[in-house]
């Protein structure tokens, strides 16, 4: 019975989700949180996919994720024709750590990124070309792309490890967070003062979504409460980073579109909340 109510939770939020991306990309006038909602569908559309065919396709759906937004971000940053070794030692980097979230293989997941493609990169990238002025600056920005778009988006993966509901939760305190963001950043400029309110008006919701799903996401009511104060907070984190790396790549929130920071500004709610989330509930429930 219990299972039935959460297969049927899930088409319900799936089928809400895949309505609204079609009606969004069929009008002209778009809704304000059409894209937001674009990239929350894929991430249920990798859920779906693990609750009806295997863990395998709905990994490497958040591999394809996790490449088309650092495709997007390296299209951005200002690096020379000679880091394309560099570049594609970055790709070849997504299937690497996808392999060790499939295979459940937490110590390498957990270096795949921080030690061996940091260490590659550089080499990589001095074996492109013999120009050495902008090499400091092309290892930094490849290795902050993968950590961003690669090594933090491969958290949620590895969360579906620790139970199935457990990322879906995640992933929907997230968008709570951003629909709030949006709504009061819209209204008013960037003070302090509307820092806090983007900490404290969320913060009911994503508690109380949280303890409402305490039994099946397998995290006590006290933890469910640590995690839901903490959301809010952790995804304004990602939210100031992102808005900075936007303004600093030349990024105009009045012309985000695929391939010209609409990607990044979707993900940057991930950078800080996917991996504390990940280890919080790794050290504290597991």
């Amino acid at each position: 019975m219990i299972d039935s109510i959460q297969s049927l939770t899930l088409a319900i939020i799936f089928f809400t989700l895949t309505l609204i991306v079609i009606l969004n990309y069929s009008r002209q006038n778009r809704f304000q949180f059409g894209y937001y909602l674009t990239y929350t569908w894929i991430f249920f559309l990798s859920f779906v996919s693990v609750k009806y065919f295997s863990l395998n396709v709905g990994v490497w759906i958040l591999a394809i994720l996790s490449f088309i937004a650092l495709r997007e971000y390296l299209s951005l940053i200002d690096i020379r024709l000679q880091d394309r070794l560099g570049i594609l030692g970055a790709y070849l980097s997504i299937p690497f750590m996808y392999h060790f979230v499939k295979t459940e293989w937490y110590g390498m997941f957990i270096i795949s990124i921080p030690v061996y493609s940091f260490l590659a990169i550089p080499l990589l990238v001095t074996l492109g070309g013999r120009k050495s002025k902008g090499t400091v600056f092309s290892i930094g920005a490849i290795d902050f792309g993968l950590f961003l778009f690669v090594f933090c988006l491969g958290h949620v993966g590895y969360l579906l490890h620790f139970g199935f509901w457990k990322p879906i939760l995640l992933v929907l305190n997230i968008l709570i967070c951003d629909i709030v963001i949006l709504i009061v950043k819209g209204k008013s400029e960037k003070t302090w003062r509307n820092c806090i309110y983007l900490c404290l008006i969320p913060l009911p919701f994503t508690v109380a979504l949280s303890c409402v799903m305490s039994s099946w996401s397998g995290i006590s009511t006290f933890h469910s409460c640590a995690l839901g104060t903490m959301i809010p907070l952790l995804v304004l984190m990602g939210h100031h980073l992102g808005e900075y790396i936007k303004e600093d790549l030349g990024v105009s929130d009045n012309a985000l579109f695929p391939g010209r920071g609409q990607i990044l500004d979707n993900l940057k709610s991930f950078f800080f909340a996917a991996p504390v989330a990940f280890h919080y509930i790794r050290y504290f429930l597991t």
